[in-house]
């Protein structure tokens, strides 16, 4: 008989992390959207901030309900892979070509493997 790794329990301090980060996020996408518009905000710019922020609240739960199981170069990778897709997707959003927004997004990307590989690094037995 196998045994089938349990998902995690996550505390609420655990939870609010990536909610409070992901409502940032919608907020910080429909405020690039809107441009700096005219002080009117459209149902577009709602809908894109819920969205986005959406997203990275379940992606965010989700790494961290699966991160105790990953090695640490995967969990970076990982860390680095959704901060780097996240940085990029705002940068596109303010009209950049997609091969500049790629470009900031892998080196942001780069960035935070790199960071979070020193951090489980120095924190691990």
């Amino acid at each position: 008989m196998t045994s089938r790794p349990t998902a995690r329990h996550l505390s609420r301090a655990a939870i609010a992390v990536p909610v409070v980060l992901g409502v940032a996020y919608g907020i910080w996408a429909a405020g690039i959207q809107r441009n700096g518009g005219n002080g009117v905000i459209t149902w577009g710019q709602v809908v894109l901030g819920v969205v986005a922020g959406g997203v990275l609240i379940a992606l965010g739960i989700g790494l961290l309900r699966i991160q105790s199981a990953l090695p640490r170069e995967i969990r970076a990778a990982a860390y680095g892979t959704l901060f780097g897709c996240a940085m990029g997707f705002l940068y596109s959003l303010s009209d950049h070509s997609v091969l500049r927004s790629v470009g900031i997004g892998a080196a942001l990307g780069a960035a935070m493997l790199l960071t979070a590989f020193y951090v489980f690094y120095t924190h691990e037995n």
